[in-house]
């Protein structure tokens, strides 16, 4: 045996360690918090669809980062070109043109729908929805904003603002004025907030944290429709639904719709770069005309985070995920909804599009036990944040039948192990 070896801890210390660590100087709440979510280990390394553990158990992941993970972790095209732009230049000097970030813009603008055509490019989802609302309140001269119940836009102040739950907002009072929430899928409702004092609505077209909750027929068609009748814009969050996820390149276009502003992120840096951007079309980007650097971020469009974007939309195009996230949905849509038939006291619906699929549980108490008996059966599940008794399944968009087959399986025992002690 090496020194190395015999001083290596073990799985267990090294949790213990981490553990420890996460009190002394993160937040001795979240490592509670964490110690009973059902997993009780540290991840080490990631590849593919899979998570491993110091041990070398290795987990599947079917939440995938909330959405960031759609190519899976490490995809090799994406760290590749990453590991190539660190020996060119990493982070923008800010002076210079950027290439990396028009060539981004570019493709940004060839693959969304409609005339979106100018980004601006930040760091995550928040921010994105952050410079949205700004855009908006300044393109029209309004301040207020219509959102929806349940929604989750982010949790930085404009961002939390619009996002549809009061536990995490109440602490933070008083946010933006002027933002109304209205329930999701209502037109009545929705009519009637908008007014000729509305700079914008915010919706996503599936809403993730609300317990992906699909907006329904002809929804956002009508929400385009009361907002060009009130010269309102339209603020698409595609945070989380972009990239393929929902089995279209981004979810607005199964309603045919182009928003004002279309929000992105999680997906865009590959599962290896965090990067974000708002989308807008040349009428609404008119408003940063008189003063371009109005707006700005440090670190946002920097050449390492861009690279990664440019592979990522790569390797979607390329490798044909978008389908194939279609492909792989149904079969897990289709396989989920069978365990319901076996447990209806414990699955009451099953519902989504694409790889983002919710199962919504009969009873909230039952969604520690099945994330908890999945874990035991090494695959990573998780709830919605806005609605706990949702599990979301969002697997990376690489996911194969054969792992598609593992995580119904997983899934099937939690649901009859959580029928035996709670149901």
């Amino acid at each position: 045996m090496t020194n190395e070896t015999l001083t290596k801890p073990t799985k267990r210390e090294y949790l213990r360690e981490t553990e420890i660590k996460y009190k002394e100087y993160i937040s001795p709440s979240l490592a509670r918090l964490l110690k009973f979510s059902g997993y009780g280990t540290v991840e080490m390394k990631a590849e593919g669809c899979y998570v491993e553990d110091p041990g070398g158990e290795k987990y599947l992941d079917c939440a995938g980062g909330y959405g960031v993970f759609s190519l899976g972790h490490r995809h090799p095209r994406v760290i590749a070109a990453v590991k190539d732009q660190l020996d060119k230049i990493a982070l923008s000097a800010k002076v210079f043109y950027n290439r990396l970030m028009a060539d981004l813009a570019e493709q940004l603008a060839i693959i969304t729908p409609g005339n979106l055509k100018y980004t601006f490019f930040c760091n995550s989802g928040a921010e994105a929805v952050e410079g949205a609302i700004k855009l908006a309140r300044l393109k029209t001269g309004r301040t207020k904003i219509v959102a929806a119940d349940n929604a989750f836009h982010g949790k930085t102040l404009g961002a939390l603002s619009a996002t549809g739950r009061d536990l995490l907002k109440k602490p933070f009072s008083p946010l933006l004025p002027e933002v109304i929430h209205v329930p999701f899928g209502d037109i009545e409702a929705l009519e009637t907030a908008v007014d000729e004092h509305t700079a914008a609505v915010i919706m996503e077209p599936v809403q993730g944290e609300g317990g992906i909750m699909v907006a329904p027929g002809g929804y956002l068609q009508a929400v385009r429709q009361i907002c060009d009748k009130h010269n309102a814009l339209f603020i698409a969050d595609e945070v989380q639904t972009g990239f393929g996820r929902t089995g279209k390149m981004f979810a607005v276009e199964h309603w045919n719709v182009v928003p004002d502003i279309l929000c992105l992120a999680k997906a865009l840096g590959g599962g290896v770069m965090p990067i974000g951007a708002f989308v807008g079309t040349p009428e609404v980007w008119e408003a940063f005309k008189e003063n371009p650097i109005i707006h700005t971020t440090t670190f946002g469009g920097n050449e390492l985070a861009c690279r990664a974007g440019l592979e990522t939309i790569k390797v979607l195009q390329e490798e044909n995920l978008v389908e194939n996230s279609n492909k792989m949905g149904e079969l897990l849509k289709s396989g989920l909804e069978e365990i319901k038939n076996k447990f209806p006291n414990i699955v009451a619906e099953v519902r989504g599009m694409g790889l983002m699929i919710g199962v919504e549980l009969a009873q909230e108490k039952f969604g520690g036990s099945v994330i908890m008996e999945m874990a035991k059966r090494r695959v990573i599940g998780v709830y919605t944040l806005n609605k706990p008794k949702v599990i979301r399944f969002e697997p990376p968009l690489i996911i194969t039948e054969e792992e598609v087959k593992m995580c119904l399986d997983a899934f099937l025992e939690a649901a009859e192990a959580t029928a035996h002690r709670l149901g």
